[in-house]
């Protein structure tokens, strides 16, 4: 019976190309975690990966089956699973409290479907692990051997570990002076300065000392646009384009029964279209 690892060198460049795409964390797949005959082991549901091979990031992949519809992913999809990359499972109760991984299980029908979960059974590419690896040992082998250094680099060392330590000091010490200058202008000169205000902002090391100085003024929130309405001059013809066809005038109250002389009222009158 053929290993897993022989199954897998079997698959087309083509559709290891997009296995190793999916297993990346350029597919934006959100990967979960669950036991797998008491391992632990990442599993992913099907319309996660359909929705990656539809993305923009796997238009951008080389030597890879194009996709375009949802069930050409499908059957890419269920082509991949002979070679064991991964396969469908089925979900169980969880190991142990309610947000423990959960228990599952490998079925005997591997049918790819949207709804379905498949656990992977491909790690992908581990050369940044490896080079992690032997990264953490070179730094402990020379951890270990600092006393056999020359004499050199262990001043070296000593110079940069004093420097280091100068230059965070500093930036405290910065923190604490600039602290003490707010509070005191709050007092002398409302509503405060701020020396070095873009310090603690997510910005370049040159910006972060960019302006000198500035008042701590709160930022104002944009309003509400309001909406335009029509100039208190406008004409008739330009009033009638504005309303749709009607506009108000003012005129004048004829009336000598009103207590107030000289009141106005309002009335609409309908204008023919122009067009018309």
């Amino acid at each position: 019976m053929a290993s897993k690892d022989d199954t897998q060198a079997k698959a087309p460049p083509e559709t290891r190309n997009v296995v190793q795409f999916l297993r990346s964390s350029k597919s934006g797949m959100k990967i979960r975690v669950g036991a797998l005959n008491g391992k632990r082991v990442d599993y992913f549901k099907g319309k996660s990966a359909v929705k990656a091979l539809l993305s923009p990031a796997y238009a951008k992949v080389k030597n890879v089956p194009k996709v375009t519809t949802e069930v050409e992913a499908e059957a890419l999809l269920q082509s991949s699973i002979q070679y064991a990359f991964y396969l469908r499972v089925d979900r169980g109760a969880p190991t142990g409290s309610s947000i423990s991984p959960r228990h599952v299980t490998v079925v005997p029908q591997q049918q790819f479907a949207q709804d379905a979960y498949f656990v992977w059974l491909y790690e992908g590419s581990q050369w940044t692990t490896y080079a992690g690896g032997l990264l953490m040992v070179a730094l402990m082998l020379a951890a270990v051997m600092f006393p056999l250094w020359p004499p050199v680099m262990r001043l070296g060392v000593w110079y940069l570990s004093i420097a280091m330590l100068g230059l965070l000091g500093a930036f405290f010490g910065l923190a604490i002076i600039r602290l003490i200058f707010y509070i005191i202008t709050v007092v002398i000169a409302s509503p405060g300065i701020w020396i070095f205000p873009q310090l603690f902002a997510d910005v370049g090391v040159i910006e972060s000392f960019v302006p000198l100085w500035e008042w701590d003024v709160p930022k104002k929130k944009a309003g509400k646009k309001k909406k335009a309405k029509a100039p208190a001059g406008a004409n008739p013809e330009e009033q009638l384009a504005n309303n749709g066809g009607a506009f108000i005038e003012e005129v004048g109250d004829e009336s000598p029964e009103q207590s107030r002389p000289g009141s106005r009222s309002a009335r609409v009158e309908e204008v023919p279209d122009v067009d018309s």
